[in-house]
């Protein structure tokens, strides 16, 4: 990266799957001071480019393709097509390094711009093994990491250095009980802010050893995990709820049939995770043994807020317990008054701590506006929380246009945006429901062009623009046909009534004789199945 000019403070874009070559370009970023922003490679080349268009990066990380199971996925063409995109927005990007993943395609069928692209593998191999250290101050930038918001443009979340560091590490070391004869493998993707913190930094200052997995966790079966678990001698192992609600469908036998006696804690991360679940990951997969880690924290958090500390205190199924040390969870009601004792409400947190964000990269007033606007004096995090008569903290999800899908955050903005800009489609709304696997799922509500008749082939398109444009974890998993939305007279879309509908709880609807047209709702019920 120093050869072609890459200096302390410029911004470099990582598209790369989980291979060891991810966490390795973060560090080379840290080591010379240049702020990395890593995009989850299942984001679209639209997707890539706002975020190339938004911190104008000096170069780009990709590799030429990547396997998905028995599919082949290739990322350079994604990256190529996002190029072009963002050279039409005045953004032009002198270098992509690349490398060659040969267990998906070789280098002689990959798509090549001579002069710009490099092979990893033809430069890297010859860069001296020492790289003195850019020292940088306490509060200078470490990473941008771009999330979804409820308004329709992903958010720059920018970290800085000291605090994130000192945070992250802490937090490993305490929330895990870390040893150093411990081997530590967390599941997440670092396109996400849990591989930052939770596969790269947080563990690596503490020297801990990963394990770093590329693929799929259920391939070529579902006992995937518990066979490496078993190679590697895993003691701690971290993952999302979707993973676990999904390999508990596919049954016992899958897990029974490893050892797993290696493992001593269990920990979960992305959304809560229901008691069922929580029961037949403690029982099952940590033999009723292993304490889990249910932590609750967010990309804007940096590292864990609340979370169990491994036998500290007694577990609840389900409850992410007590918050960590010196983070002052409230829970406040409409009028952000604080609410003591057994209450429901909305999570806040009074008063800071090291890995907070400070800012989002280019917007500080969006940031303002996000995040402390909402309840003067405290920091909103958007999520609703219930506290029981122990004091235990139950996160109940999302208060805002974010749905939770596996744990990817995604802005209901986004979605309708793309599909909207569907020629035949006039108007839609976005809401989540729940999934069994997924946590929840993306409910859409289509209006289609005057004159356009409904069709399968249609729906399938309409889907197809939502993962050309975003991703294919955004794709609705239903789209439901709408002659008319619900709206007020004002013309905002009820969407508390169209959660009830999508989620067929239709005796809880309320009151709509105050809708602009209180009939579309009977033929929002009466379309529910086409």
């Amino acid at each position: 990266m120093k050869d072609i000019g890459v200096r302390k403070g410029d911004a470099i874009v990582i598209y790369l799957p989980m291979l060891m070559e991810l966490p390795i370009a973060m560090l080379a970023c840290a080591r010379i001071g240049a702020v990395h922003s890593v995009v989850f490679a299942g984001f679209s080349a639209e997707s890539l480019a706002q975020r190339i268009i938004d911190c104008k990066p000096k170069a780009v990380i990709t590799c030429n393709a990547v396997r998905r199971g028995s599919k082949v996925i290739y990322l350079k063409d994604i990256v190529d097509a996002a190029l072009i995109e963002s050279s039409h927005n005045g953004i032009s990007v002198d270098a992509c390094l690349v490398y060659e993943n040969q267990s998906a395609l070789e280098r002689e069928a990959t798509n090549w711009h001579e002069g710009r692209d490099i092979w990893w593998q033809d430069v890297v191999p010859k860069c001296p093994t020492t790289c003195a250290v850019e020292w940088v101050d306490a509060e200078d930038p470490l990473f941008l990491l771009y999330t979804s918001g409820s308004t329709g443009k992903p958010k720059g979340v920018l970290h800085t250095t000291g605090g994130y560091m000192i945070y992250t590490g802490t937090t490993f070391k305490y929330a895990f009980d870390y040893k150093p004869s411990d081997i530590y493998w967390c599941t997440a993707d670092c396109g996400w802010i849990t591989g930052h913190s939770y596969v790269t930094y947080g563990p690596l200052v503490n020297g801990a050893t990963v394990v770093v997995y590329e693929g799929a966790p259920n391939y070529p079966d579902p006992g995937r995990c518990w066979d490496i678990v078993d190679k590697y001698k895993v003691t701690i192992f971290y993952t999302a709820p979707t993973l676990v609600r999904s390999l508990m469908r596919d049954g016992d036998e899958y897990v029974t049939r490893y050892s797993r006696k290696s493992l001593r804690v269990l920990g979960s991360v992305g959304e809560p995770i229901n008691p069922s679940a929580w029961r037949w990951f403690f029982n099952i997969v940590g033999d009723s043994r292993c304490p889990i880690s249910d932590t609750w924290w967010q990309t804007e958090t940096g590292g864990f807020m609340i979370t169990p500390l491994p036998g500290a205190w007694p577990q609840k199924p389900g409850s992410a317990t007590f918050p960590f040390f010196g983070v002052q969870p409230v829970i406040v009601d409409e009028k952000g008054i604080e609410i003591e004792g057994e209450c429901s409400g909305y999570l806040c947190v009074k008063s800071s701590w090291p890995g907070a964000f400070r800012t989002l990269y280019g917007d500080h007033e969006r940031y303002e506006t996000t995040y402390f606007k909402p309840f003067p004096g405290y920091y909103f995090s958007g999520d609703g929380c219930s506290r029981d008569k122990d004091g235990y903290h139950w996160l109940t999800g999302r208060v805002d246009d974010v749905i939770n899908v596996s744990g990817h955050r995604i802005g209901t903005a986004e979605v309708e945006s793309a599909l909207v800009s569907h020629p035949k489609c006039a108007e839609a709304a976005v809401v989540g429901v729940e999934h069994e696997v997924k946590g929840q799922a993306i409910y859409a509500f289509v209006t289609l062009v005057e004159g356009v008749p409904y069709s399968e082939e249609l729906r399938k398109s309409l889907i197809l623009s939502v993962r050309n444009q975003i991703g294919a974890f955004a794709a609705p998993d239903k789209v439901h046909w709408a002659p008319g939305l619900p709206k007020t007279r004002s013309g905002k879309i009820m969407r508390r009534i169209l959660r009830k509908i999508a989620s067929r709880q239709l005796d809880e609807l309320g009151d709509t004789s105050t809708l602009a047209d209180p009939n579309v709702v009977e033929q929002l019920i009466a379309l529910a199945d086409c």
